[in-house]
């Protein structure tokens, strides 16, 4: 199989795992805005996204170091070893940030005990999750990656189905995650029969990952920055009801993580299997353009249809999220295309360049946040994070060329069908607009959308559609 060919499908195996789960979960979304208190869901978003600052700080990024030097190992032995290293910094460097947690948090006696509890069980479940999720990766364990977050997903579903028909808090909702979190990765152990990788400390090998998971810290921590520092900032500058309202427009740009995240998954392994032959930057440059074009579909998409997604799927009390969508949504587009220039950084094991390019958007981030958050609030937020994106990504593009040249595509085309669809979204806050004129813009705004969508895929569609008939007369022609 070609490499393109084993991409799409570690692609597909880890979306089949995923994706039907995560669109549970957004069907659950009008649940989450009938039952809980706006405060409350943004103190829940606030620790889940204070937890992707801590757990790079507690672990070094040493399960991605572990993922990286896996894909090279060869034998038990070395598997091993790696995998021994991973555990002895992780279990260290869990135990220090226990009592750290609690000091911290009692000192500034916010929250009760039992917050604080859920609170320290929580980070430790994210850092267990994660190291399940690198070791099964690193393994080329896919179907069983794909597996287990299927599995990790219904247990959160219904656990937080039943948190939120019951008792609906910040504090239950984390408790349900971290429950869910623990189960999944401990079947993730046992699958893989985890005690038979453990062994003794080896300090070159150890020295050898912390060289390159240390670099990675800085970058994870300045894109938990640019999330977090507009979270904690709208908190305390604003109100925890903004942040909810912020949390909730978040929502739906999620979704383009979430697709995108499929294929970034399988990506990074991709890309570091490439690295050593001849023809890889032919390779890189055609997923590139691939990549790039669904992934401005899906983002044009999903602001075509929020007109009529969103009164369906969110409460009346977060009607105010309607508005930032489109600005997070074009943000989160350029996040994941500057993580696509991260996959080849990482591939040349060059992780210096990440941490440097995402700190520098990280300060930029805070400093318009601090400057107009009490001008003009939730904005700020807004703008502060799709500059702070757009930044990585024209950083990491002039860095690439040290290693190769991506070719782009042309501009014009998708400008204007953004500014098209952008215009048609809005135009629900032009005064005195009847609301038929409103549906008919919208409706015509997400035909153009679906069409142009179809056009510049057209070469990945047909090339899909031949697949499946081939497959068909395959398996026909064995009956």
């Amino acid at each position: 199989m070609s490499h393109k060919g084993e991409l799409v499908k570690n692609t597909v195996i880890i979306a089949i795992g995923k994706l039907s789960t995560q669109v549970l979960s957004y069907i659950l979304l009008p649940l989450y805005t009938a039952k809980m208190v706006v405060s409350e869901y943004g103190t829940f978003d606030l620790v889940a996204t204070l937890s992707l600052f801590l757990c790079p700080v507690i672990t070094l990024l040493m399960e991605e170091a572990m993922f990286r030097f896996l894909i090279d190992a060869e034998g038990v032995k070395e598997k091993k070893k790696i995998i021994s290293q991973t555990i002895i910094y992780t279990v260290i460097g869990t135990l220090v940030f226990i009592p750290l947690a609690v000091l911290v948090l009692n000192i500034l006696n916010i929250y009760p005990p039992s917050f604080i509890l859920v609170f320290i069980v929580f980070i430790i479940s994210n850092i267990i999750i994660n190291l399940s999720n690198a070791l099964a990766r690193g393994l080329s364990e896919i179907k069983l990656y794909s597996l287990s977050n299927f599995i990790l997903g219904i247990i959160t579903l219904a656990l937080t189905i039943v948190v939120l028909l019951t008792k609906p808090s910040a504090e239950t909702l984390l408790w349900a995650d971290a429950i869910a979190n623990i189960l999944t990765a401990s079947f993730v152990f046992i699958k893989l029969g985890m005690n038979k990788y453990i062994g003794k400390p080896d300090k070159e090998k150890m020295t050898e990952m912390v060289k390159y998971s240390l670099p990675l810290v800085p970058n994870s921590i300045s894109w938990s920055i640019i999330n977090m520092s507009d979270r904690l900032i709208l908190t305390a500058m604003v109100s925890s009801q903004a942040n909810g309202i912020y949390a909730m427009a978040n929502k739906f740009p999620n979704i383009i993580n979430v697709l995108y995240g499929y294929f970034y998954t399988a990506w990074k392994e991709s890309a570091a299997r490439i690295v050593k032959e001849e023809n890889k930057a032919k390779y890189y440059n055609s997923i590139y353009h691939d990549m790039k074009k669904f992934l401005y579909s899906v983002t044009l998409l999903l602001i075509a249809v929020m007109p009529f997604a969103f009164p369906i799927f969110i409460n009346g009390q977060y009607d105010e999220a309607y508005i930032y969508i489109p600005i997070v949504m074009i943000a989160t587009y350029y996040s994941n295309l500057s993580s696509f220039y991260g996959g080849i950084f990482s591939a040349y094991k060059d992780t210096k360049i990440m941490g440097t390019t995402t700190f520098v958007a990280a300060t930029i981030n805070l400093i318009i946040d601090l400057a107009l958050v009490k001008f003009i609030g939730i904005y700020a937020a807004c703008f502060s994070t799709l500059i702070a994106n757009v930044i990585v990504y024209y950083y990491r593009k002039y860095k690439l060329k040290r290693y190769m040249k991506l070719k782009e595509l042309q501009l014009l085309g998708p400008v204007t069908m953004m500014i098209i669809v952008c215009l048609a979204y809005y135009t629900k806050y032009i005064t005195g607009i009847p609301m038929a004129i409103y549906w008919v813009i919208n409706i015509i705004s997400f035909a153009l959308a679906i069409l142009y969508s179809i056009a510049i895929n057209k070469k990945i569609i047909v090339t899909l559609v031949d697949k499946i008939k081939s497959k068909r007369r395959g398996t026909s022609d064995e009956n």
